[in-house]
């Protein structure tokens, strides 16, 4: 199944946001599943993609399960994916239309398949793969990541190059994430509260993503990249890595290869696309972490957190 979302061509621009790992929970999607044929369609898809039934975990847990980044990622792109099929179900012509997409890591994914670069079951398949050459880097790279709040980009760099850790997700200008083998980042978050920091908060991750130790899925990933058939974006997606658009299948994979060891840049992601003149948002999938992170970025900009059927007949009523 190929989904067909058209892109912005009037109005105020709005910008669709995709959220990232950690926004799982059991029971997310579940009353799209049982109300919406069309989000039913999306996750049957899914499963039929993955071989498995990914959608009983993610339903009925257990949470342990579902945390796993095999089940989470591909989980969380199926719910996202679903919420655009039941908003564009349940909105018809009144269906919000993006102007540009962005996905935060894992979220690009799902953004690839809102702006047609890929279908639902190539989406799913290189989700899921995704999730396996990365569990693989963490067993051979043992790692963590850390939340440092209220210190600048410049001096985290710095902290990074002393502890051999990596700044690897730069969220907010106040919130910076950073990853490398868990002494590391204790040592990077003993200096960083040293240098000024709020807060440095550890992260109950798997593993040190988007860094350097990412490095033994990399050939993995472009084999799996290479086996599928990628379009070019109908919708403009707005990358993780340098922030710009990616206009092409070649700028597409470029951009997924470079971001399994990349860093995040979150922030300049939001602000190229409030600096091309989005001025709303609507974070599509479960969790409201982007929501919050758009509010600190930008005061001005309104958006509107859409993850579960409520949300989404609110969204018709407004």
């Amino acid at each position: 199944m190929t989904l067909s979302f058209m892109p912005q061509t009037q109005g105020a621009k709005m910008g669709f946001l995709f959220p990232g790992q950690g926004a799982q929970a059991v029971g997310m999607g579940k009353q799209l599943y049982e109300e919406s044929p069309a989000a039913r369609e999306v996750f049957e898809q899914v499963d039929d993609a993955l071989g498995r039934s990914l959608s009983s975990i993610m339903f009925n847990g257990p949470e342990d399960t579902l945390r796993q980044t095999i089940n989470a990622q591909p989980g969380i792109m199926a719910v996202s994916l679903a919420c655009m099929k039941t908003m564009q179900e349940r909105l018809g012509d009144d269906m919000p239309q993006p102007a540009m997409t962005a996905g935060h890591s894992l979220g690009e994914y799902t953004a690839l398949a809102v702006s047609g670069v890929l279908d639902v079951g190539d989406t799913a398949f290189l989700v899921q793969r995704r999730g396996e050459l990365m569990q693989v880097a963490c067993d051979q790279n043992p790692g963590t990541m850390a939340a440092i709040i209220g210190l600048d980009e410049m001096t985290l760099e710095q902290i990074a190059v002393e502890t051999g850790t990596y700044v690897s997700n730069i969220n907010t200008a106040e919130q910076i994430v950073i990853s490398g083998d868990k002494l590391g980042v204790a040592r990077a978050c003993d200096l960083s509260t040293a240098r000024g920091a709020k807060k440095a908060i550890p992260l109950r991750v798997g593993g040190a993503f988007h860094s350097g130790l990412m490095e033994p899925a990399r050939a993995g990933l472009i084999e799996a990249i290479n086996s599928v058939q990628f379009n070019a974006p109908q919708i403009p997606i707005v990358g993780n890595c340098d922030a710009q658009p990616l206009n092409t299948a070649d700028d597409v994979k470029r951009e997924l290869i470079t971001q399994i060891c990349g860093c995040v840049q979150w922030k300049r992601t939001v602000d190229y696309m409030l600096d091309s003149g989005v001025n709303d948002f609507i974070e599509v999938g479960p969790g409201k972490a982007l929501s919050g992170m758009v509010k600190r970025i930008s005061r001005r900009s309104q958006i509107t957190a859409v993850g579960d059927m409520e949300s989404i007949l609110n969204l018709s009523r407004n």
